[in-house]
């Protein structure tokens, strides 16, 4: 995205290769990477306590298609740009953070921080740095199912499960990880088919309980997601029969969104999230993360505990390597 001047909100400080020039700070207490929740959440914390700070943001969030984010006490029902919005809205007020537009390719241990490169050739540096990049899903390989994803195409109960309750639903999952979706998803509805999408890979005793449970288990591979602007109407199978269905969840696989933590030597869990301990720290020495990249309790809500935790902890490690 190109901007034609900066824009200043207050304390926000919009850039890109145009404007790079007008910037006088490159170094700061703490680069946050990723804009979103986490990232504004744990930018907060560092402004208020009166931290350097640049975020750096590519303005691509996973959900961005999503129409209502719930499950978020005081913000149910709001879109997630809305509160992505205010919340850096809120941000700005504090003169010690600044934004950066753009994606962050490289970053590299220098001296005693961190560099970061951005995709323009931009490089700053900063004593700390937080993650807060997200993980990008991986669609399968049919047809609707990334117009749908987010929308009625959905991965969580506990964020979308109530708007579709009751209603006709499908589960694209096999296995475990099928077996044990379908009884979740079941408390929120007893018209439920579970799609392996190929050959069955449960028990014959999991099938059996789903059976006894009303669950029905279709193998036929699904050929397109029939949808009208995202929300699904029918699921066409290659067999050439289709189904009428309201939503579809799915545990979809993920690729970090980001491959620096990775670069700079931070290790990722069997899961391939970024390995953490109980205060947002990854296996390398003053390297945060926070957010979805992080767990698979993906919820904006948790997103943004988890960014609080990681901009308070930093903070109190500057205090304690300033005595």
């Amino acid at each position: 995205m190109q901007f034609s001047c900066i824009k200043r909100l207050k304390a926000v400080v919009l850039l890109n290769k145009q404007t790079f020039s007008n910037m006088t700070n490159t170094h700061f207490d703490v680069i946050i990477i990723g804009g979103s929740y986490s990232g504004l959440s744990a930018g907060m914390a560092l402004g208020r306590a009166l931290r350097s700070v640049l975020i750096i943001d590519s303005g691509s969030p996973c959900n961005k298609q999503t129409p209502h984010s719930h499950n978020f006490i005081t913000h149910d029902g709001e879109t997630p740009k809305s509160i992505a919005d205010k919340a850096r809205e809120q941000v700005a007020k504090y003169d010690t953070v600044t934004f950066y537009s753009g994606l962050a390719v490289l970053g590299k241990k220098s001296g005693s921080g961190f560099e970061i490169t951005t995709e323009s050739g931009n490089s700053f540096t900063a004593k700390k740095l937080i993650f807060a990049t997200g993980v990008k899903d991986i669609m399968p390989e049919i047809e609707g199912a990334d117009a749908c994803w987010g929308i009625s195409m959905i991965h969580c109960p506990y964020c979308h499960g109530y708007e579709v309750r009751n209603e006709k639903t499908g589960i694209l999952a096999n296995g475990e990880l099928g077996f044990e979706f379908s009884k979740l998803i079941r408390n929120w509805t007893k018209e439920l088919i579970l799609f392996t999408n190929g050959k069955s890979t449960l028990t014959a005793e999991q099938t059996s309980t789903l059976k006894e449970h009303g669950i029905d288990l279709i193998e036929t591979e699904i050929e397109a997601f029939e949808h009208t602007n995202g929300f699904i109407e029918q699921v066409r199978l290659k067999d050439g029969s289709s189904l009428n269905l309201k939503a579809m969840y799915a545990k979809l696989p993920f690729t970090q969104h980001s491959d620096i933590p990775e670069t700079l030597g931070c290790e990722l869990t069997e899961l391939g999230l970024i390995q953490i301990d109980s205060f947002q720290k990854t296996t390398i020495p003053g390297v945060y993360a926070c957010g979805d990249n992080v767990t698979p309790m993906r919820s904006v809500s948790n997103a943004v505990a988890m960014g609080t935790l990681a901009g308070a902890v930093l903070n109190k490690e500057l205090v304690d390597e300033e005595f």
